[in-house]
């Protein structure tokens, strides 16, 4: 991945796609409300599916990004520390695409990956490619992702007996919304969250999830 210090690229680029999470937070996590976290510190799996994406003419339409992270404090008061992140790019994508993944997901490429970046500051714990398999319902009633062997995550949508069949527990304009301004969160509760790559390691269920739409573009 590129640093988020270096100078941002003056290619055009578009990302529209779904973003989720699973953390190790109480339900519904305090960060998308930005607040501490439940327990003081939190770490989980980001997952982004690329519906359509492109990077000058390089296309990225389908491709996956999942990252694992964690941290201590605040981020959006930026009172946090030991921030760390290691992140997995789709096998599916060619050296180019590869390339224009790190730069627009690094921050080099400017707009929210950019900003966002700059807020957290991870200290990154590596980087490989891997085959990516994210599987989210039509109706959000589930979203998943997999690396085999490495980090498996999947939630269902929050329900319960006020409800009604087949609503979701939504929240618009969140004031810490990992994808940035404008976007509506579905929450859910997560049914696997395990990692064991790059340091991080968890094997829980019963937290918090909550899935995103986002649509980037850059470089302003």
């Amino acid at each position: 991945m590129t640093d988020t210090t270096t100078e941002t690229t003056a290619t055009r680029w578009h990302l529209a796609g779904d973003w989720f999470d699973v953390c190790k937070c109480s339900i519904p996590c305090p960060c998308t409300f930005a607040q501490p976290p439940s327990e003081g510190d939190c770490d989980g799996v980001l997952v982004w599916h690329i519906r359509d994406g492109s990077y000058g003419d390089v296309r990225l339409d389908g491709l996956n990004v999942l990252m694992l992270g964690s941290f201590t404090g605040s981020v959006w008061e930026r009172k946090h520390s030991d921030p760390y992140a290691a992140v997995f790019l789709d096998e599916r994508a060619d050296q180019e695409q590869r390339d224009a993944l790190g730069a627009i997901f690094g921050g080099a490429a400017g707009g929210w990956p950019q900003q966002f970046g700059e807020i957290f500051g991870a200290e990154m714990r590596g980087m490989d490619v891997a085959p990516i398999d994210v599987v989210i319902d039509d109706d959000l009633g589930s979203w998943s992702a997999e690396i085999p062997g490495r980090v498996s995550a999947r939630a269902e949508a929050l329900t319960g007996p006020t409800t009604g069949e087949g609503n979701r527990v939504q929240v618009h304009n969140a004031p810490g919304a990992e994808v940035g301004p404008g976007q509506v969160a579905t929450w859910g509760r997560a049914t696997t969250d395990r990692a064991d790559a790059f340091g991080f390691r968890w094997d829980r269920s019963g937290k918090s999830s909550k899935h995103f739409p986002f649509d980037w573009s850059g470089p302003d």
